[in-house]
């Protein structure tokens, strides 16, 4: 989530610098969009901008131009099956707080899965953007349902259509979102339950807080 990202990384980290890119490019789209409507609002807003270069004013730089580097094939669709079991996670806790569960998804090996380890890599992360989206503690990116699952658990499934290149390529997948409560402790600076114990931070704070004591 935007928060974790800027309040919880390392000021210098991608993680945190990509936040900082994508709420900078919204809130440019968004001045010039309601410019014609409320030109001086717009104006008002854009000369409060403190990285902007120039100061000709927000209409004397052009309409909205966003770089076709935003376009890449696949992460639409990532995003949006993430986020269809992320609410397929949130309807199985019935409103409590999704950072006191861990989260195991499992996708049979097909093109949904490979979107997935697009946003997460290792099988297990707290850092990962698959973590993020999904707003637990923890999750887990499995190919087949693990051997032991606990009796406090809870398995929702569904499925989710791909559809690539302008529907030449669609494919449904189905996905079983595992969520049962984490058994590790919550950390007192970023607020996961991540930590080994309530009084020490988890070790992605460590981590940071360890650089931030060496670039000082």
């Amino acid at each position: 989530c935007f928060s974790c990202r800027l309040y919880c990384e390392e000021a210098k980290d991608p993680k945190r610098r990509s936040c900082q890119t994508v709420l900078a490019e919204a809130l440019d789209i968004i001045i010039r969009s309601f410019a014609p409507i409320l030109p001086h609002l717009a104006e008002e807003v854009f000369q409060y901008i403190p990285y902007k270069k120039d100061s000709e004013g927000v209409f004397r730089t052009g309409w909205i131009n966003a770089s076709s580097a935003w376009k890449k094939p696949g992460i639409e669709e990532a995003i949006e099956g993430a986020c269809a079991m992320r609410d397929s996670f949130l309807g199985s806790i019935s409103g409590k707080n999704a950072l006191e569960y861990e989260v195991i998804i499992v996708i049979e090996p097909g093109l949904l899965f490979e979107l997935m380890e697009a946003l997460q890599a290792e099988e297990t992360s707290s850092v990962s953007q698959l973590n993020e989206i999904m707003m637990a503690s923890q999750t887990t990116l499995l190919s087949e349902l693990p051997k032991e699952t606990p009796s406090d658990a809870n398995i929702v499934k569904g499925t989710f259509l791909i559809n690539l290149e302008g529907g030449d390529i669609c494919e449904q997948s189905s996905y079983k979102v595992i969520a049962r409560p984490i058994a590790k402790a919550k950390c007192p600076r970023c607020r996961r339950y991540t930590a080994e114990s309530s009084s020490t931070p988890c070790p992605r704070c460590l981590q940071v807080l360890a650089a931030g004591k060496g670039s000082t």
